[in-house]
């Protein structure tokens, strides 16, 4: 008799094999998320497009903390911070075949967005602040993860005024929409990219407490907790050995999607003037063309296209993830 289709998969992603004739393949690894995400055509260009984000970021990141650290250093005969970009992102020349010239293959790459009207490329100015809106989600995600992570799992695993006090201080923080409560935080702080970063971790952590608050509710009634109190280990080890760890895996995709919220929200940020400095940034560059549009629409709308790129891209891969994690665990 042959076993229900259901219950051999169920089988196979509880044991976490697949059988494939006399062998089996592991679900983990590259290869296989590399797999999972080449059947989704629309995530599999997500992953790309974070990819080329990412890796873009941290090459053009480390160009120019090596422009810091070495200011007479040369790569190809130019300074490293701009070794790799299509021209000088801050060099002005006011030419008419320069100035405020539309997206064309003239001078490829550097003409490829166009230029605004100081006759800098906006190709090269978006590619030199990738490394900011990259930095950007993983210093302000990475903070809220922390801090979301002691504060809620404390607040769910001891219960009681522990739990209300925590989650009395996260309402008052979710009372206030994040983007507005930032707005007030980072004018407060002065200008700047610092400033905003700081703002963006001061109201970005309630969501993951509330999140860790969920996990370690339910967590704590499992067996393998009450048989770890009953062989008198401590809070701190409970917390550290199986609560924590355990909490994990379901925020995954969240902190995926939320890369691309973070970079929307330093965008939108610096789109209406707030931390604004020297440095190039997506949302500034957008806002500085809005005074020549539409009729040189390209300097406000490109960088607009690529903020909503890798916000989408970003999307994807999260809501992929998604679908693994729920598809393979049970909580």
């Amino acid at each position: 008799m042959r076993r229900p289709i259901q219950a051999t998969v169920t089988t196979e992603v509880a044991t976490g094999t697949v059988a494939a004739g006399k062998g089996k393949t592991t679900t983990g690894g590259w290869r296989f998320y590399l797999g999972f995400f080449m059947k989704d055509k629309p995530a599999f260009g997500g992953l790309i497009i974070v990819a080329v984000f990412v890796i873009w970021g941290a090459l053009e990141g480390l160009m120019q903390l090596l422009s810091l650290w070495f200011p007479h250093g040369r790569l190809f005969g130019h300074p490293y911070s701009w070794a790799l970009i299509p021209s000088n992102p801050f060099v002005l020349n006011f030419s008419p075949s320069y100035k405020l010239q539309p997206p064309s293959l003239a001078h490829f790459p550097s003409f490829l967005f166009g230029t605004n009207v100081d006759g800098q490329s906006i190709l090269a100015r978006l590619m030199y602040a990738t490394p900011h809106d990259l930095a950007a989600p993983i210093v302000v995600v990475g903070s809220a993860l922390l801090i979301g992570m002691f504060l809620g799992t404390a607040a769910g695993y001891f219960g009681g005024w522990t739990d209300e006090v925590i989650m009395r201080l996260t309402d008052a923080f979710l009372a206030l929409p994040a983007l507005i409560l930032a707005i007030a935080v980072g004018v407060l702080l002065g200008g700047g990219f610092t400033s905003v970063l700081v703002a963006l971790m001061i109201v970005w952590w309630p969501t993951y407490a509330r999140f860790f608050r969920a996990q370690a509710l339910t967590i704590r009634e499992r067996g393998y907790v009450e048989s770890s109190k009953l062989s008198g280990s401590s809070s701190l080890k409970i917390l550290i050995k199986h609560i924590i760890p355990n909490s994990i895996d379901p925020i995954i995709a969240y902190v995926t999607l939320d890369f691309g919220t973070v970079i929307l929200f330093l965008a939108a940020l610096a789109f209406i003037g707030v931390g604004l400095s020297l440095y190039p940034e997506w949302g500034s560059e957008s806002n500085f063309g809005l005074d020549y549009f539409p009729t040189f629409w390209w300097w406000s709308i490109v960088p607009g296209i690529i903020i909503g790129v890798v916000v989408i891209g970003f999307t994807l891969v999260g809501d992929r993830l998604q679908d693994l994690i729920s598809g393979r665990m049970t909580y």
